[in-house]
């Protein structure tokens, strides 16, 4: 009798258990285990090319965790960033906020392909770059986290999407708070998930009117520290110079850590998306501080954050497709 009584807890628990503790994952959840049957090879592919990667090229950890923002903030994280040109598409590649920007695109079509070798048709480009994310940031020296699994790819793009929907570095803090609600996300999410660029670079061009003319009348931004705003000026002109590269942070910038907040409270954020973390409202302006004084409590919001933003309207069971190559759709 007890023992029947325990089998009948045991179906019961499984019965409302997410579909990947149960023996049918195609169900719709979202699980860190979706693919430990179906894929078990799966981490440890993407962590040795991720690794391998980085190792090339130290700048590639950030822009592959930019890669998962941007893709997540269009349509939700179905992969629609990876899609070229063609059959209909018109690429997310092209729009304002990636044209000459975003990059890392060969590292996940290296990860796609070692991937179809060992499961074919089984993991999506979508959780491809979600892990991608994940582990950029473990290499980096960043925390990690169980990256919950089992989105579906997109069959289309949305160039409009992208254009309006990701933050911009000269949007207001308004502005950029509320790009972050309509995806669902609060003001601890986008001051965590700001931390992201503790790594990396900026263009010139995403930050000059800080130098030269912030609020339209010829004057730089009062807020931007005098001697770093001259230095940033030396490779930053007035005119010409667009793609000239500066460390988001200047102090560790292929480190992983919490320089970035630190930069801020001395007035030396970047881009003005940065310094508006601390000027423009007082709920952030705490995070700000509290993040810069402790980096175990900015971990451990990042990896909540990225948990969060992974869970932006996922495709999941029938929905979307499992791109065979994730730059286009599949021909059926």
């Amino acid at each position: 009798m007890v023992k029947s009584m325990g089998y009948f807890v045991f179906v019961v628990l499984l019965a409302f258990a997410p579909s990947c503790f149960s023996f049918e994952p195609q169900m719709g959840y979202l699980c860190p285990q979706f693919y430990d049957h179906s894929c078990p090879q799966l981490q440890q592919i993407v962590k040795s090319i991720v690794a391998q990667a980085v190792a090339r090229d130290r700048r590639m950890a950030a822009s592959l965790l930019r890669l998962h923002f941007h893709d997540c903030f269009v349509k939700g994280c179905d992969a629609s960033l990876l899609l070229d040109d063609g059959e209909g598409i018109v690429s997310e590649k092209g729009s304002k906020p990636n044209k000459n920007s975003v990059r890392g695109f060969e590292v996940i079509d290296e990860i796609k392909a070692a991937v179809e070798k060992a499961c074919p048709h089984t993991v999506s480009c979508a959780d491809i770059l979600t892990i991608v994310a994940r582990d950029s940031t473990v290499i980096a020296g960043g925390p990690s986290w169980e990256v919950p699994l089992g989105r579906r790819d997109s069959r289309g793009a949305s160039i409009q999407g992208s254009n309006n929907d990701i933050p911009a570095p000269n949007n207001t803090f308004n502005t950029i708070l509320t790009k972050f609600k309509r995806q669902g996300l609060n003001l601890v999410d986008l001051v965590a998930l700001s931390g992201a660029h503790t790594i990396g670079f900026a263009r010139c061009v995403s930050f000059r009117q800080r130098l030269y003319n912030q609020n339209g009348n010829g004057q730089p931004d009062f807020t931007l520290d005098p001697a770093y705003a001259s230095k940033l000026r030396n490779q930053c002109p007035r005119s010409g110079g667009d793609q000239n590269l500066f460390f988001l942070d200047y102090v560790t910038p292929f480190k992983f850590d919490n320089s970035y907040y630190k930069n801020i409270l001395a007035n030396k954020g970047l881009l003005n998306s940065d310094q508006v973390l601390l000027t423009k409202n007082q709920e952030s302006m705490q995070l700000v501080k509290q993040y810069a004084e402790n980096m175990e409590l900015f971990f451990d919001h990042f990896a909540k954050s990225m948990i969060n933003m992974g869970n932006i309207t996922p495709l999941l069971g029938p929905k979307g497709e499992i791109r065979q190559n994730c730059r286009r759709i599949n021909s059926y």
